[in-house]
């Protein structure tokens, strides 16, 4: 009977109909990272090694963010790292290799179908959760960017995103800057919409809201078990394009953006993808609680409970 009880609070966790779950079920396994089998596309990584190597499912061996796994006995999830390494050289279509880039990506698809799933995701109003937490033996590298969570239509900018470190800037300038070691959630055109610092030990809860019709953004966030509140009001997000062309994949993962090389062309200093310094450390982060809701019952801000859409 209180196993019952338990899997029924659980349910509720989230309390709005979910559109994707990316909370990775104990039932998934190295084989479905590697094949794309169940939530995540896992092709935006090394060319040389399989999905494995860069991207973890941690059992019952790590406790997932408290924020949907109150009862920790019973967790309803599995913790995912994504780490990058100096093999993490992503060749997109078989085309130029992103020498500039160390990058490992968790796409959000439904057995490696992602075309589907983003009109689904990307229509009306729909909030996208995520959970960060420090892998304090693999840490990041705070001279350079990181892009860890962000949707991104096919010409490459962001609907929004997630950035840690020190922004690329051509010259570098001095290094890391002040607010490196803290999230900074970002609008299309890179406006910062808001910022908590990165503290370790912690579990960091986001809630990004996108009205895909007015094209606005609103943002919740929390750390460990603490409900989610709203930490911005409606914003505008006009610069993203509007309808089919602005909908993109979500990701999740690390990406880091190199280092200006000073012994570079003028033209290749300023080509973030393709040349700059990196260094060859193995660096990697934890996520859980990804998913993707509708508001037609509010937004899901933990046990159970929601908030009124941020209008």
């Amino acid at each position: 009977m209180l196993w019952t009880s338990l899997l029924g609070l659980l349910t509720l966790a989230a309390a709005s109909p979910l559109i994707w779950d990316g909370r990775a079920p104990f039932t998934l396994d190295g084989d479905d990272l590697n094949n794309s089998t169940g939530p995540y596309l896992t092709v935006v990584k090394g060319a040389t090694e399989d999905a494995t190597h860069y991207t973890t499912l941690h059992g019952h061996s790590l406790a997932p963010t408290p924020l949907w796994n109150k009862f920790s006995v019973f967790p309803s999830e599995q913790v995912v790292s994504v780490s990058i390494d100096n093999s993490s050289v992503f060749i997109p279509g078989g085309s130029t290799p992103q020498n500039g880039f160390r990058r490992t990506d968790i796409i959000a698809a439904n057995d490696g179908d992602h075309a589907d799933l983003i009109p689904l995701m990307e229509q009306g109003t729909t909030v996208f959760h995520f959970s960060i937490k420090k892998d304090d033996k693999r840490p990041l590298n705070y001279n350079h960017e990181y892009q860890i969570v962000f949707i991104e239509p096919n010409d490459g900018t962001h609907v929004f995103g997630i950035q840690l470190g020190s922004p690329f800037t051509n010259p570098t300038g001095p290094l890391p800057v002040k607010n490196a070691h803290s999230f900074k959630v970002l609008d299309h055109a890179l406006n910062v919409l808001f910022m908590a610092p990165f503290t370790s030990e912690d579990w960091h809860n986001f809630a990004i809201q996108v009205d895909w019709n007015a094209r606005t953004l609103a943002v919740f966030y929390s750390t460990e078990g603490q409900l989610l509140k709203p930490v911005t009001k409606v914003l505008p997000n006009l610069s993203a394009t509007a309808g089919a062309d602005g909908q993109g994949d979500f990701h999740f993962g690390v990406l880091k953006l190199p280092l200006v090389n000073p012994a570079d062309t003028p033209a290749n200093q300023g080509d973030v993808v393709h040349f700059g310094i990196q260094e060859g450390t193995t660096e990697a982060l934890f996520y859980s609680g990804v998913f993707v809701e509708n508001v037609t019952k509010g937004v899901s801000i933990g046990n159970g409970r929601t908030h009124a859409v941020i209008a």
